[in-house]
């Protein structure tokens, strides 16, 4: 019996296969697609019952990104060589790893990809600060050693500027020329703490080198939250060029 439902199911596939190669005959495929935008011309076609089930949640989320944290008097924007958001980004979570690391830390690196939109000229409210840091990634410190680092920015030399902090660092011709911390050389058999966020940690954005540190200390503190710390302190959020990272091309 066993056998000769076997046989009745092999036959079946047999000749559902024979079936689907005559209406599929072999060649190619051919597949085309259509690119929609999604934008303010699409308004029209919103579900009304469902926008205004959601208007009282908008209208709190609004309020509460409408909230002033501090005041910049000059625009501050991202750029690819050394720029006044990066540079003040990275002073604020150096200053923040120095405050709460149970361990002394040398200096604070961020990416640039990281850090999305400029802040222009007056009030910095929560909302800014969300849309120039959206992501939920935290501060953690690594330990390395110096030729870590040497070998971090030799890698970071072939790009554009990052955000450093507690450092000055040279490139030229797309080569690293000088690397100091606090004023000295990096020493390859030294060891230095690096304040940065838990991607970067895992060596994302080119930065393997961060990801020699196998247990990063992990301080539970948005990167976000760090910047709206910041600014309410600082009240007035001023930053400028220093000359901390130098790009001769």
């Amino acid at each position: 019996m066993k056998t000769k439902y076997l046989l009745f199911v092999l036959s079946s596939l047999f000749l559902l296969s024979a079936c689907c190669s005559k209406q599929c005959p072999q060649g190619e495929l051919t597949i085309t697609s259509e690119k929609i935008d999604i934008d303010a011309s699409k308004d029209a076609i919103a579900d009304q019952a469902y926008m205004e089930y959601l208007a009282p949640t908008k209208a709190f989320m609004d309020a509460e990104m409408g909230i002033v944290l501090g005041y910049a008097p000059e625009r501050m924007y991202v750029d690819t060589f050394e720029c006044p958001m990066l540079n003040w980004a990275a002073d604020a979570l150096l200053e923040a790893a120095q405050s709460v690391c149970p361990q002394h830390v040398d200096i604070a690196l961020l990416n640039r990809g990281g850090t999305r939109c400029n802040w222009a000229a007056g009030d910095i409210t929560l909302g800014h600060v969300f849309k120039m840091m959206p992501f939920d990634n935290k501060m953690v410190v690594v330990t390395l050693k110096g030729q870590d680092i040497i070998d971090l920015f030799t890698v970071l030399a072939k790009g554009d500027a990052q955000g450093i902090a507690g450092m000055k660092v040279k490139f030229v011709n797309k080569e690293l020329a000088a690397l100091t911390i606090a004023g000295k050389p990096v020493d390859p058999q030294a060891t230095y703490r690096v304040a940065t966020n838990s991607y970067l940690a895992k060596g994302k954005d080119g930065m393997e080198a961060l990801a020699r540190d196998p247990k990063p200390w992990d301080s539970g503190l948005l990167i976000r939250d760090i910047y709206i710390e910041a600014v309410r302190k600082q009240g007035t959020v001023r930053a400028a060029v220093d000359g901390r990272m130098m790009i001769e091309k």
